[in-house]
């Protein structure tokens, strides 16, 4: 069995992929920051390993001998309060610290997100993002220094796997969606609950939803199993490396909330829909995924109703409660 190593294994990526991967039969060893995982991975029989990546002492306690590594540890501007040296040093010291550990115990692929904020002009146009659009960074806002982390990360990387040859994935993605029992984050620097679970939320109790804008613009919904999919062809395929995009079929604003009330709502009592045209536009983006389909062998699995469908099944049996809690530990009064 090769061995791979997946760091950040305790969030909402890292979990799905470290299940994913072991049931594809590689021996998994899972990392985070997180001092216990409650023994969650040790029932899926993953080895856990706590560890700050910051610091290179840490990762004597891991194999000595690998085949790849999944590199999804790092701090997000939207699981945290603003710290732009949290985010430099988790992401730039964290990454040279996994790239020598990489180099010493012999890896042979590394698999790295990329913010789709290196492609921020972009957004809110016609424009569809090519996988090897030059890169850059927004002067201000809450992903500013993270985008300037992350652009430096994969500097680093490409620098490493020219050096000491090992190929290296670099994922870049929106927003994956999966079921986790904390439905809030930062956006703008404040914690608030998350547009698409709000949405949820509301349907759920059959609640009027305001459709805002222009209804029939669209964007990219990518269920974080297809994710785990692009993951595991980055592990088999014969594919040179580089940057992928992650992404899959557009759906309207109309199309989403008409899924989450066909999804969510009770039988018989569906939310109402109540136009608001004067309203915000939702956003428009579209990725260009033909170099993650020739060369990696990638196709869209869940459709946008399938992956809703599994989400609420998540939802109801709650498979990683053991490592996240449950729902009713994350409402608010």
């Amino acid at each position: 069995m090769k061995k791979i190593v997946v760091f950040g294994a305790t969030g909402n990526l890292g979990a799905y992929t470290s299940i994913h991967l072991k049931e594809l039969g590689y021996d998994v060893h899972a990392v985070g920051y997180r001092a216990s995982d409650n023994g969650f991975f040790k029932s899926k029989g993953i080895t856990y390993y706590s560890l700050d990546i910051t610091d290179s002492t840490s990762f004597k306690t891991l194999p000595k001998e690998i085949y790849g590594i999944v590199h999804l540890a790092g701090k997000l501007p939207s699981r945290s309060d603003y710290n732009p040296k949290a985010l430099i040093s988790s992401i730039m010291l964290g990454t040279i610290n996994v790239l020598d550990y990489m180099v010493s115990a012999g890896g042979k692929r590394i698999v790295f997100p990329q913010t789709p904020y290196d492609q921020y002009q972009k957004h809110n146009t016609p424009n569809i993002i090519k996988a090897d659009d030059p890169r850059t960074f927004p002067l201000t806002g809450d992903h500013s220094v993270y985008t300037i982390a992350k652009n430096a990360a994969i500097d680093l990387i490409d620098h490493y796997a020219a050096t000491y040859d090992f190929k290296r994935f670099h994922l870049r993605f929106f927003t994956i969606y999966n079921y986790h029992p904390d439905p809030y984050h930062f956006a703008d620097f404040k914690r608030k609950m998350m547009p698409y679970r709000m949405l949820m939320d509301r349907a759920q109790k059959s609640l009027d939803i305001e459709v805002w804008g222009d209804s029939s613009r669209s964007k990219e919904m990518v269920y974080v199993k297809d994710f785990t999919q692009v993951v595991e062809r980055c592990f088999e395929s014969d594919a040179p490396g580089g940057i992928y995009n992650v992404g899959g079929k557009a759906v309207s604003l109309e199309e989403q909330i008409d899924g989450i009330i066909e999804v969510f709502s009770p039988t018989g009592a569906p939310s109402k829909k109540i136009y608001k045209p004067n309203m915000p536009d939702p956003r428009l983006l579209k990725l260009d995924i033909s170099k993650t389909e020739s060369e990696l062998g990638y196709s869209q699995k869940y459709s946008y109703l399938d992956s809703l469908k599994d989400f609420r099944k998540d939802m109801e049996n709650e498979p990683f409660a053991l490592l996240w809690g449950k729902k009713e530990d994350f409402i608010e009064d």
